[in-house]
């Protein structure tokens, strides 16, 4: 890890999205997309070989799934992100996920939780997915976790800085599989996408026209704002959620259009 990789982790997911504005693709691509961008750094870490790449040169690559990419799920940046360095962090991860993508409301921890080590070499004879369940005990913590550590135990597939492994830290092999909030078993990050296109896809669109409009209007949304809200996500629906979609709604509305003296 040094700053190449990371300066090229930051760039992927801009390039993502820019080629989907460019594209007017649709915004589910976010989610289930099988392509991304690297550049020689980014395709070394994500073990992608021959492809010739200048340090300066980035290539769009159609199948990522190949290499357990595309969208961004997997995307280095966020797994690296959402790690504390020498170890990973379901919890932190599958909050991401939760908080950021979905859009659900997650209180803050209690006080006084014990903190795990920040290193995967030291945590005894427990997996951090045994040190996990230990959380869940607490009837002050299970409420949460239960919520967000599932998603999170899926992407411990992927490393520290998001790079694909078997074993952790300490040599132990790692575990993928996890209850999700719906009962079912699932494993790694295709079942994950597979969860949220069954049951949480429409919270997605939800969070991401919320995102998108008070981005648009520069300030928080309001009640007032429901109303082009489901304009959006009409016309998404409509339109095989495709960006432009959205955007075409906001620019046109009066909300847009007119600002408050």
């Amino acid at each position: 890890f040094n700053d190449q990789l990371r300066s090229a982790m930051f760039e992927e997911p801009l390039r993502y999205f820019v080629d989907m504005v460019q594209n007017d693709s649709s915004i589910l691509e976010l989610l289930y997309g099988k392509h991304t961008f690297v550049n020689s750094a980014l395709a070394e870490h994500y073990g992608m070989q021959g492809l010739d790449l200048t340090d300066s040169e980035w290539r769009r690559m159609p199948d990522a799934t190949a290499y357990d990419r595309g969208g961004l799920l997997p995307m280095a940046v966020f797994l690296t992100k959402n790690a504390p360095g020498l170890r990973t962090s379901p919890v932190k991860r599958g909050y991401w996920v939760v908080r950021r993508l979905l859009g659900e409301r997650i209180p803050p921890p209690p006080p006084n939780v014990p903190e795990l080590p920040n290193d995967e070499s030291q945590l005894g004879e427990l997996t951090l997915r045994e040190a996990l369940a230990k959380h869940r005990d607490h009837a002050s913590c299970a409420g949460c976790h239960n919520r967000i550590d599932s998603i999170g135990l899926v992407f411990e597939g992927f490393g520290p800085v998001g790079e694909r492994r078997e074993v952790d830290l300490g040599g132990r092999p790692v575990d993928t599989r996890a209850e999700f909030p719906d009962g079912s078993y699932r494993s790694g990050v295709a079942e994950l996408q597979a969860y949220l296109r069954e049951s949480r896809q429409t919270d997605f669109v939800d969070n991401f026209t919320r995102k998108l409009l008070s981005y648009a209007l520069g300030r928080s949304l309001q009640l007032s704002d429901e109303s082009l809200l489901e304009s959006m996500q009409s016309a998404l629906e409509r339109d095989d959620y495709r960006i432009g979609r959205a955007i075409e709604t906001i620019v046109a509305s009066p909300q847009f259009l007119n600002k408050r003296g």
